[in-house]
Formats: C-alpha cells, sequence, structure tokens
C-alpha cells in the first residue's frame, strides 16, 4: 500500500526512510553521493537515477515541466532553485507551511490535485517528468496509477525519492539520514542545481555530526524514550511512528529511543493503552503548520491540554514531568533538509548542556 501523504488540506504521512541504492544492480550516478552529482557531460548531464525498483532513467538535460505529487517534493525543487520548472502539484503545501520566500514561490504552482493527481489529469499535464513520494505498489484515489508504458507514451519520466517512496522495502530500521541526503544530491544533479545540493547536504552533515559527537555515544538503556504524539491524525486513536519512517531516524540520531521504534513499517495505528504501556520519558506534540507562529503556539497548546486532561494520557510520566516539546510535525516525518534542525532541536532540549 501506498503511503499517506500530508499537505493541503489533506492529512499527510509520508513514508520511510531507505538507504541509498535500494534499486541494486544499475550504478546511480545522480543519487550516491554529493562527489558524484554533476559528473559527466557539461551541466551534469548525463545523470542517471534507479529506483526503487531497479529501473534507471537518464536525463541527457534539465526538465523543463516538473510535476510533483506533493508538498515534500515540490518543498525540495524549491529549496534547490528549481521551483521555475514546476508546472504543478498534488497535495498542496497550505498557505504559510513553508518559510516565507518558498511559500510565495509554492502558492503560484498550479495545483492538479489537493490529494493525489488523478491518472488522466496527471497524463495530460504535459509534464516531462514527476517527482512520486508515494510507495511504488498499489492504487490510489484518483483513477489509478499510471503504468511505466503510460507514463512513457505520455512523454513523462517518472521517478521515486527514495527518503519516502521506498519504505516499504526496506529490510531494517531506519536509523540515518543518507536516504535524504542522496534524494536532494539527486534532485540536485537531475535538475541542474548540484551546487545548491551539495551545500545542503554538506550542512546537514556538519548539524548531524555536531549532534553525534556529543550524544551518539549514549547507550540504549540510557537514552530517554519519546514518543511522536501526532495531534492532528486525531487524538482518539493514536497514530504512531514506526521504525521505518524518517522519524525514527531523527529521533535515534538525537540521542532518544523511539517508544515505538519495535513495530516494523511507518506508521501504525495503536490503542492509548498501548502508549501508556510504554510510558515514555517525552513526547513531542506533533502540530501541522497552521501558517502562522500564534497559530501553531495554538494548536501546541491544545495538544497539550488534550494530554494533561484526558485521563488515559494525563498520568504519562512525560506528562506529570511536563516534558514537551513543541517541534513541527512537518520537519520531523517529511524527509528534507529541515530533519537536521529537527535533530538538533530534540537533543537540546533531552541532552541540555551536551549540544552547544
Amino acid at each position: 500500500m501506498r503511503s499517506r501523504a500530508r499537505g493541503g488540506t489533506a492529512a499527510i504521512v509520508l513514508g520511510g526512510l531507505l538507504l541509498a541504492g535500494c534499486g541494486g544492480g544499475e550504478k546511480d550516478t545522480a543519487g550516491g553521493s554529493a562527489k558524484q552529482a554533476g559528473k559527466g557531460a557539461p551541466g551534469g548531464y548525463p545523470a542517471s537515477v534507479t529506483d526503487c525498483t531497479g529501473a534507471k532513467t537518464t536525463f541527457a538535460s534539465a526538465p523543463r515541466r516538473i510535476v510533483t505529487s506533493d508538498a515534500s517534493s515540490l518543498e525540495l525543487l524549491l529549496r534547490l532553485g528549481a521551483g521555475k520548472n514546476v508546472i504543478g502539484t498534488g497535495f498542496p503545501p497550505r498557505k504559510g507551511m513553508l518559510p516565507s520566500t518558498l511559500d510565495a514561490q509554492a502558492q503560484k504552482v498550479k495545483v492538479l490535485s489537493q490529494t493525489v493527481i488523478p491518472k488522466e489529469k496527471l497524463l495530460g499535464s504535459g509534464a516531462d517528468l514527476y517527482i512520486d513520494t508515494f510507495a511504488p505498489t498499489g492504487n490510489m484515489d484518483g483513477g489509478g496509477v499510471p503504468t511505466a508504458e503510460e507514463f512513457k507514451a505520455a512523454g513523462i519520466k517518472h521517478i521515486y525519492l527514495k527518503s519516502t517512496a521506498c519504505a516499504a522495502q526496506n529490510k531494517s530500521p531506519v536509523t540515518d539520514l543518507s536516504a535524504v541526503e542522496a534524494d536532494i544530491t539527486t534532485l540536485g544533479a537531475v535538475t541542474g542545481t548540484s551546487a545548491q545540493a551539495q551545500h545542503f547536504v554538506a550542512t546537514m552533515k556538519k548539524k548531524v555530526a555536531a549532534v553525534q559527537k556529543a550524544v551518539g555515544g549514549t547507550g540504549q538503556n540510557s537514552r530517554p524514550t519519546y514518543f511522536f504524539f501526532d495531534y492532528d491524525a486525531g487524538a482518539k486513536q493514536p497514530f504512531v511512528t514506526c521504525n521505518r519512517q524518517i522519524a525514527n531516524a531523527v529521533i535515534t540520531l538525537a540521542g532518544a529511543r523511539n517508544a515505538f521504534a519495535d513495530c516494523d513499517g511507518d506508521y501504525k495505528q495503536v490503542g492509548w493503552e498501548d502508549v501508556i504501556a510504554k510510558n515514555p520519558d517525552w513526547i513531542q506534540l506533533g502540530v501541522r503548520s497552521r501558517g502562522s507562529e500564534a497559530a501553531n503556539e495554538k494548536a501546541f497548546d491544545e495538544a497539550e491540554h488534550w494530554l494533561k486532561s484526558n485521563p488515559a494520557t494525563k498520568d504519562l510520566k512525560a506528562v506529570e514531568e511536563d516534558h514537551f516539546l513543541r517541534i513541527g510535525s512537518e520537519q520531523t516525518t517529511i524527509a528534507g533538509v529541515d530533519n537536521a534542525d529537527t535533530v538538533e532541536a530534540i537533543a537540546k532540549s533531552l541532552h541540555p548542556g551536551k549540544v552547544a
């Protein structure tokens, strides 16, 4: 089943993280490392990408008419400076979800669907590239998923983001940001923005390395347990982030233990009795951007009040000790540049004095 996506008015949950190169066999000249990106012909072409299934896509030049499946892939392109070539998106970002400059650009992108782009609309969009963050199996609403033959007939190259779309095929827990970094490098090579991609990857690595130097050696039993409370997914019956979700890597790198790291997959719906059994040391109030700092703070207040007033959760250790983190949902559960910042923010709260 494909992962659900978070963006626009829909509830988005993106899949987990898979180590780069999951396709196997073919050499991924665009996604292996920042050093590989940009090699080849002038301008960094040809650039080749292998997806989760091992299929290889080669670009002789930068695509000019890109469609993105959702807000996460759109954001990456905007950050890289390739936004001018995006002609449409599904699951659009809500106004104010992205930093101001990016938000203004994002709001100008044509919305092809508030959720999954219908098959016929996608094939008739005039795109020359479709960037897909969803898992490469199964069907979704909107008339199904185009086949490889249908994409080819429409003149659309189709690539997956390995850090999200390959989640279902990952055979081990996600504990680092290597696939996120590889996706950024890949998109940089594909769109001719390798220099910017390398800058982002280097910055992410530097931040995470600093945190790891400070807390990476902390033994498992000494790490506080951590629960990501996805308040917007519904408080009545919680959705938890499992060990194939990018949040698991973020939490692990920050020197904590994901309370539901024993759950294989990206997300799972559980009962509050399961959370009570875990009795986490810390709880992140997973609130999705409301478009302004004031609106976000109000939502964080609501999530905290719910936990403190609900009979099932008010006696949890984290609740009694006011161990709450107010960090947005998107930068924790959606693969992107901000993941490294979230690692840093969590580490500073859980390990005060150790992380500068």
